[in-house]
């Protein structure tokens, strides 16, 4: 199976994609783990703040906006 990874900071607005890996570490990561973003979970980009940053994902039904430094930690794979 071919794996089309990328930083969630990257995902395009309206387009879906599953978690496969967080890289970060301590408390940075227990937080995006309690926001549900574990392996397999769907995330949609939905909408950007007019300064670009931060960005508003929708994960398990909840809207969650995370800067570019906490998405570029997620890799996701395309849907």
């Amino acid at each position: 199976m071919k794996e089309n990874l990328i930083e969630l900071k990257n995902l395009p607005l309206g387009r879906t994609a599953k978690v496969k890996h967080l890289s970060s570490i301590g408390a940075a990561r227990r937080r995006l783990l309690d926001l549900g973003l574990i392996n397999g979970t769907v995330v949609e980009a939905m909408h950007k703040s007019p300064s670009g940053d931060p960005t508003a994902y929708n994960i398990r039904g909840a809207v969650i906006a995370l800067r570019s430094e906490e998405a570029s930690k997620i890799l996701v794979e395309l849907n």
